[in-house]
Parts: structure tokens; C-alpha cells; sequence
């Protein structure tokens, strides 16, 4: 059976006031049914999220479907014991932080369950109270994380993905795209009069279109599915997955008209698109190749006097 409750978005503040948080999903497990039922109605009682296992195999059946962040468990369990959930967790979830809840402390150390990978321990019987603060405690860290990984991934001015991140995720989309069978865009756009704007107005007026542009993008893009990068200087990107090209093109078309709607000092937008093509798995590299197609649309577009949307096509036509 499965116990849910809704986040309390109240007490989730309560925890951390400085910005956005990271959202809590919660995995109890424990075959004790009085002690899933104490803690489902404590989980409910923090307003948290939370799901409740009966042992390690249905805890791992319930995290294929959904991973959680947390997970809270016992260490003596039929069919697959704490210890062997924790470090399988550990090998394919290495975010998700662990409370080992047991009341077998002879047999388990302290050190034996941390090693396991476990984030901390509490012995039976528990005190809310002790959950609770290490609850406190892992979601602080867990959010301080996150806050330090979207700084990372962020552009400073635009708000949007850096390069960094998007020479990761291109690298992930095309390999989901040639497991799941599905098309992938890719589109590359560069502002025209840019460099024109920036050495007669300055660089602040400069900064200033591009978080127009920034705004433009994500305003044109779909919410979830596609992913905005600011590349470099003028330059960004678009990754557009599970699209035929007419969407795609689209998409490109809809990005250059909102943007000349804001009428900003007779800049305009050359746009790139390029597909992958999964039959050239194993015969080019997939990433360079599809960023430089993108790109030499693009280049195409302004050097045929700019404002406007060039879709790379092959030399044999596909």
C-alpha cells in the first residue's frame, strides 16, 4: 500500500528563507506496518511528500517509477535488507540522501552504515523529534547543493544554461534520442548589429539586449521539453527533443518574430537549425557534427543579410 501526502509549502520554507527550494519526495520502508503508519502520519503532519515501501524490493520497484530524495529506512527487512538497499540505491540514485532507522545496533555500527552510504542514523525506539532534526539538517545541505549546482550551470546575466551545461546535456539528449528512437533539433542563433549596438552605445546596452533575448526564449520555447543555452557573447542555443521539423522550424520562426516585436535598436536574429540524424551513429561525432551544422545555418542566415531561419540540409538531401 501506498501512503501520499501534499507538500506544505509553509513548512517547507520554514527550513531555509534564502530562495527557491529543492522539492522533497519521501521513501519510507519498513516492514513493520505500525511503524510506516507512525511515520506516514508524522510525514504528514511536516508536510512533506512521501511514499511508503513494505521492504527493500518494493522500494526499488517504486523508485524505477519515481525516484525520491530521501528515503527513510529500516535495516532489517525480508527479501532485501537495508543495507543492500542503501548501496543499490547508492550505485543508480547517488543523490538521494538515507536515514537507517533499526533497532539493531549490535549487528550494525554507526560506521557500517555510513560506509553502506547512508546520510545518518537513528536507533529504535526513535524520537520524532531526532528524525525530524536530521531531516532539517539533510534538506539544508541538500538545498545549499542545489543552489551551488545552479550556479554552475547558470549564466550570470541571462539567467539561462551556460555552455558547460549545455555540452553535457547535448551529449545527453543524443544519446536518449538514439536509445528512445526519437528526433532531436538542435537550433543556433546569433543577433544581428549586435557588435554595432556594443561599440556605439556600450556594453551596458548591450547587456541589456541580451536579457531580452533571454526572456524572448524562454517566453518562445515549450515549458519541460526544450532547453535554452546562452552559448557565447551573442550566440545561443536551443536543444529541441521529440519534434518533426515543422514544429521545430516553428519554434525558430516564432523565437525571431517575438523578438523583433520588442523593436530593439534594429537588432534582429539569424537562426540555424539542424536534426540529428541516428543513421550516422558509430560514423561521426554525433555532437560536433550536429552543433556544426546548426552553426553553418546559422552563419548561412546572416551572411544572406540576416533576419531570417536556414535549416541545414545535407549535400545528399537529407
Amino acid at each position: 500500500m501506498t501512503e501520499r501526502t501534499e507538500s506544505s509549502p509553509e513548512k517547507n520554507r520554514s527550513l531555509d528563507d534564502n530562495g527557491p527550494l529543492e522539492p522533497q519526495r519521501i521513501l519510507i520502508v519498513d516492514d513493520d506496518p505500525s511503524i510506516r503508519s507512525l511515520l506516514a502520519q508524522f510525514m504528514t503532519h511536516l508536510g512533506y511528500q512521501f511514499r511508503a515501501a513494505r521492504d527493500g524490493i518494493e522500494a526499488l520497484e517504486m523508485l524505477e517509477r519515481a525516484p525520491s530524495t530521501i528515503i527513510i529506512t529500516d535495516l532489517r527487512m525480508p527479501r532485501l535488507d537495508g543495507i543492500q538497499l542503501i548501496k543499490r540505491v547508492k550505485k543508480k540514485w547517488a543523490d538521494t540522501d538515507i536515514i537507517v532507522i533499526t533497532g539493531y545496533s549490535r549487528k550494525f555500527s554507526y560506521t557500517d552504515v555510513i560506509r553502506a552510504g547512508a546520510s545518518d542514523f537513528v536507533q529504535k525506539p526513535f524520537n520524532l523529534d531526532e528524525i525530524e532534526a536530521k531531516l532539517n539538517r539533510i534538506i539544508r545541505e541538500r538545498n545549499l547543493r542545489a543552489r551551488l549546482t545552479r550556479l554552475s550551470v547558470r549564466d550570470c546575466l541571462t539567467d539561462l544554461y551556460n555552455r558547460r551545461f549545455f555540452d553535457q546535456r547535448i551529449k545527453e539528449e543524443i544519446e536518449r534520442a538514439t536509445r528512445q528512437c526519437y528526433p532531436l533539433f538542435l537550433i543556433m542563433l546569433d543577433l544581428d548589429n549586435f557588435k554595432h549596438i556594443n561599440d556605439m552605445k556600450g556594453h551596458r546596452a548591450g547587456d541589456e539586449i541580451l536579457k531580452i533575448l533571454a526572456r524572448v526564449l524562454k517566453k518562445s520555447t515549450r515549458n519541460y521539453v526544450d532547453t535554452v543555452f546562452r552559448y557565447g557573447g551573442d550566440e545561443f542555443a536551443i536543444i529541441i527533443p521529440q519534434a518533426t521539423l515543422e514544429q521545430a522550424e516553428l519554434i525558430a520562426e516564432r523565437v525571431r518574430r517575438n523578438y523583433l516585436q520588442e523593436k530593439v535598436d534594429g537588432t534582429s536574429l539569424s537562426i540555424g537549425v539542424a536534426s540529428f540524424n541516428k543513421e550516422e551513429v558509430g560514423q561521426v561525432d554525433l555532437v560536433n557534427t550536429l552543433v556544426q551544422r546548426a552553426d553553418d545555418a546559422m552563419y548561412a542566415a546572416k551572411k544572406t543579410g540576416g533576419n531570417k531561419v536556414i535549416v541545414y540540409t545535407r549535400q545528399d538531401g537529407r
